[in-house]
């Protein structure tokens, strides 16, 4: 009995560290870089966008090296599904999501890229190797500079972005503050990534469960915090089109960069027990968004309950 109360301890508190430190990251990383002059599009393009998935970063990392690939992998298999499923479907039903058509053409069919990539590696290849996290990496890299090119030439979709920079840090701080705030934060993420991933393993050894529906349900959920507070602040505030590109943008760091720098560190096997179940959930949430995102430039209520609906079937299916 005492043991699972230490191992309920040390699971919530590694998603609560894992939570308040990618938000402590966010602010402090936001706020060095605007008293060094850096652009509010560049910020939304990079720090918020990689610091809403630092939690899955330390998390995959962690994994990795601890020769936990189901961890690692269904980590970020498992926060894509969510992100699109539940996170995406909350922020419909608080309010309905008006999405910006370039947005959808431009972000929306990169996050399609990235995942058809991303499967494929995973299928035909079984490992993601350092060659292939350079590749992914590469592939980031291109994207964040075509986007910050684009958004130059587009004032609505920057203001976009410049949104969601201000539900981060409203307002300029002093830059120690704001650099206490960022290495407080990346503290946290490296207790909370080991305290999340060490208590995982021993609940999957100890319920029979293998550390991929693990990875796929709890660390997923747990690590993808920053974006449900991130996008249901958006919603509550009037602006569910920055969630929408919160999301989206997630969903491609999760992929690119988060695999990316964990293969480059340590090269990941692709775990036998991820399933056509999981691809098909994976690519299938990936078309969705998509696909509601071009009915009409909306989501309504109805859309975020059907995609709410079909998560439910999705751990129904996993956990059965």
């Amino acid at each position: 009995m005492d043991n699972w109360l230490l191992v309920g301890l040390s699971l919530t508190g590694g998603l609560v560290l894992l939570a308040i430190g990618g938000e402590f990251v966010v602010r402090g990383a936001v706020g060095v870089a605007r008293r060094f002059g850096v652009s509010e599009l560049m910020i939304g393009l990079t720090l918020v966008g990689f610091g809403t998935s630092s939690p899955e970063l330390a998390a995959s990392i962690s994994a990795a090296l601890a020769g936990s690939p189901g961890i690692a992998v269904g980590n970020v298999v498992g926060s894509n599904i969510s992100n699109v499923l539940l996170i995406f479907a909350i922020v419909a039903i608080i309010r309905p999501i008006t999405v910006d058509a370039r947005a959808v053409q431009r972000d929306g069919w990169a996050m399609v890229l990235a995942t058809a990539v991303f499967i494929a590696v995973a299928i035909f290849l079984d490992e993601i190797s350092r060659p292939v996290a350079g590749l992914f990496l590469a592939a980031l890299a291109a994207y964040i500079v075509l986007t910050f090119m684009m958004e130059r030439r587009s004032s609505p979709a920057g203001q976009m972005l410049e949104a969601g920079v201000e539900l981060h840090e409203p307002g300029p701080a002093p830059i120690w503050r704001s650099a206490a705030f960022a290495i407080g934060g990346l503290v946290m993420l490296v207790f909370g990534a080991d305290l999340l991933v060490n208590s995982a393993r021993t609940i999957a050894l100890a319920a029979g469960m293998s550390e991929t529906i693990i990875g796929l349900t709890i660390v997923a959920l747990g690590t993808s915090l920053p974006e449900l507070v991130t996008s249901v602040m958006a919603a509550l505030k009037g602006r569910s089109d920055v969630a929408f590109g919160a999301i989206i943008g997630s969903n491609i760091y999760n992929i690119l960069g988060i695999l990316g720098i964990t293969a480059l560190i340590q090269p990941i096997a692709v775990p036998a027990d991820l399933l056509a179940r999981d691809w098909a959930a994976l690519y299938v949430a990936t078309l969705l968004v998509l696909l509601h995102a071009n009915t009409g430039g909306r989501v309504s209520r109805a859309e975020g309950f059907f995609l709410l609906a079909h998560y439910a079937a999705y751990c129904w299916l996993l956990l059965a």
